[in-house]
């Protein structure tokens, strides 16, 4: 079987990633690429929450874990996983995996607007003013703490389609 291969897909609440990931599996699909996408912010998602509950369980990764060996016994050897801070946990997530994968990591970035009209569109509203701080706080954090291998793309004035042509482009999962 061939090595595994991973695209970390990180941003901010609103960047675009999931949008991006959904329009990267069509495009993928439509190659007939066989691929997995993981939506990672639901790795962990529980109350109370599991990393400040019980920091040493590393849930996160335990249940990639578990989720990447049923695709792999499937035959999967490329996996797309979205998550906030999965670029700057690329090392931890990359061995939860447990085959040495081959790994791209993209920071998607967009700005303040462009995401504060995003997260509205989402919540069908108006969107606390706290969200939206939090949301350019972690903007500002993870554009600083990447390594210098994550791969910046920004989404700006783009359609989801171009940002995963992009992300297409960084995996070479795409046939030319």
């Amino acid at each position: 079987m061939p090595r595994s291969e991973v695209l970390f897909v990180g941003g901010r609440s609103g960047v675009g990633k999931s949008t991006a990931a959904e329009a990267l599996h069509d495009l993928l699909v439509d190659a007939d690429v066989s691929h997995a996408v993981v939506e990672g912010d639901l790795l962990d998602l529980a109350h109370p929450a599991p990393h400040l509950a019980h920091p040493t369980a590393h849930l996160a990764e335990r249940n990639l874990a578990a989720m990447w060996a049923a695709y792999r016994e499937l035959g999967h050897h490329r996996l797309v996983v979205t998550n906030t801070v999965s670029v700057l946990r690329t090392a931890e997530l990359a061995a939860a995996m447990g085959d040495d994968p081959l790994v791209t990591a993209v920071l998607l970035r967009a700005s303040d607007t462009t995401t504060a009209a995003r997260l509205a569109r989402r919540a069908g509203g108006p969107v606390p003013q706290a969200q939206l701080a939090h949301s350019t706080a972690t903007a500002g954090r993870l554009d600083t703490a990447v390594a210098d291998t994550v791969t910046r793309v920004d989404t700006d004035g783009r359609t989801p389609q171009e940002v995963a042509r992009d992300l297409a482009a960084l995996t070479g999962w795409l046939p030319v």
